[in-house]
């Protein structure tokens, strides 16, 4: 189960964002492309491009290829994920793949199994990431334990 602030994460999209969303049990087979704000808690084979965020409920599995500027997700990810601003792993999250983003945070529990490349602004911060059996390759990227 989620702690309060990871759950509000998933659940509200905030703002006067627009906010679609693909429920439990459906299921997408294709390219996805949007702007705003999008929760899939279904199950999506291809490709998610977006100028907004993703959010990936605890049980939705994407295989696939995630370009956005935030990506949270508790879910299932196998592909590479680009994230212009964050990525957020929370628990009970599995991600196998490549991450490119300036920041990183990794909830206690997750799955990572992958590499991790930080790239332009901000720095990148896995919590605990050894711990999970995540790759970070230096010297793009400093490691710090969780604080």
């Amino acid at each position: 189960m989620w702690p309060w602030s990871a759950r509000n994460k998933l659940n509200s999209p905030g703002g006067d964002q627009a906010f679609t969303f693909l429920g439990k049990g459906a299921r997408f087979k294709g390219t996805m492309t949007f702007e705003g704000t999008v929760r899939i808690d279904g199950r999506l084979e291809g490709e998610i491009h977006t100028k907004g965020m993703l959010i990936v409920g605890e049980h939705a599995v994407v295989e696939g290829d995630i370009n956005a500027d935030v990506v949270i997700s508790g879910g299932r990810i196998t592909g590479n994920i680009i994230a212009s601003e964050k990525v957020e792993l929370l628990t009970p999250g599995t991600l196998i793949g490549t991450i490119k983003t300036p920041l990183l945070s990794l909830e206690e529990g997750v799955s990572f199994s992958g590499t991790c490349e930080a790239e332009g602004r901000g720095e990148l911060r896995a919590l605990d990431a050894a711990a999970r059996g995540a790759t970070v390759p230096a010297p793009a990227a400093r490691v710090r334990g969780a604080s």
